[in-house]
């Protein structure tokens, strides 16, 4: 492994740790900045599956108590029956749709135009959920219905478009939906495990012959530093969601996909040949 390998490692790890949680897409980032870095090919494939389970384990590590709860008492509490529940009926139409059109938008949307126009759209759509005025049902993950459950299993699915988030669409989802804030995002934590575990599982998989044991000191850099980046990301998130709105993460969404398009269409980056 030269330096310059160990660096984009490392780059790569801090972009996906400090974004994956929070509602500006760690997969456009991703791929804006590994074709800036020009880090690419079979190899990121395995890469990106790698940093992601490493981001993944800080959120279970963060929670790893009411997992504990939940799991201890599923047999006979009704609670973590209802929690357990809830997170299956939003899991499922993710799996459904991204087993039957993962490829194709991989093909064809993962680049970085597509990218920034989901940016700027998301950004908007943020910006109006949070300006409604919020009924709020479900203070907590505990209070939620099956059918809220359901709608922002759906809304996740609209993460497949690279650039629209997964915690974005989740948080917003469930803000829309009648959750607060703290039970929208705390919930996103939590779908994000089995949607990020299995879609890892899936490609580790599918894509099984891309891991090398040459590249397991790049996958070491990588998986570390998007923990580590992770944790504090996400702990940083639910403090900074007690008394702020997500506007700052719309205006940044908003802010970042115009600089893509307007350095794709003054010819500065030719951002449109470039794939994920």
């Amino acid at each position: 492994m030269d330096f310059w390998t160990a660096v984009q490692a490392l780059i790569l790890g801090i972009v996906e740790g400090i974004t994956e949680f929070l509602p500006i897409s760690s997969t456009g980032h991703q791929i804006i900045v590994a074709d800036l870095i020009d880090f690419g090919g079979e190899r990121a494939m395995a890469f990106n599956i790698i940093i992601q389970l490493g981001a993944i384990l800080a959120v279970v590590w963060e929670y790893r108590r009411k997992i504990i709860e939940v799991v201890a008492g599923l047999p006979t509490e009704r609670q973590a029956q209802h929690f357990t529940r809830n997170l299956l009926i939003a899991f499922f139409p993710a799996v459904i749709l991204g087993v039957a059109f993962a490829d194709l938008i991989h093909e064809y949307l993962f680049n970085p135009i597509t990218v920034a126009a989901a940016l700027v759209i998301g950004g908007v759509i943020m910006l109006w959920a949070e300006r409604r005025d919020h009924v709020v049902h479900a203070e907590t993950v505990d209070d939620m219905r099956w059918t809220d459950a359901l709608k922002i299993g759906c809304a996740q699915c609209l993460a497949m478009i690279p650039g629209t988030s997964r915690s974005g669409a989740t948080i917003i989802g469930g803000l829309l939906f009648g959750l607060s804030r703290k039970a929208a995002t705390e919930f996103s934590f939590f779908l994000a495990m089995p949607t990020m575990v299995g879609a890892a599982v899936y490609s580790g998989y599918k894509y099984r012959d891309l891991f090398q044991p040459a590249d397991l000191p790049v996958f070491a850099i990588g998986f570390v530093t998007s923990f580590i980046f992770a944790m504090i990301a996400v702990r940083a998130l639910l403090k900074f969601i007690g008394n702020h709105s997500y506007a700052a993460f719309a205006w940044y969404r908003i802010g970042f996909g115009l600089l893509i398009l307007a350095t794709w269409q003054l010819q500065l980056i030719d951002w449109s040949t470039a794939q994920g």
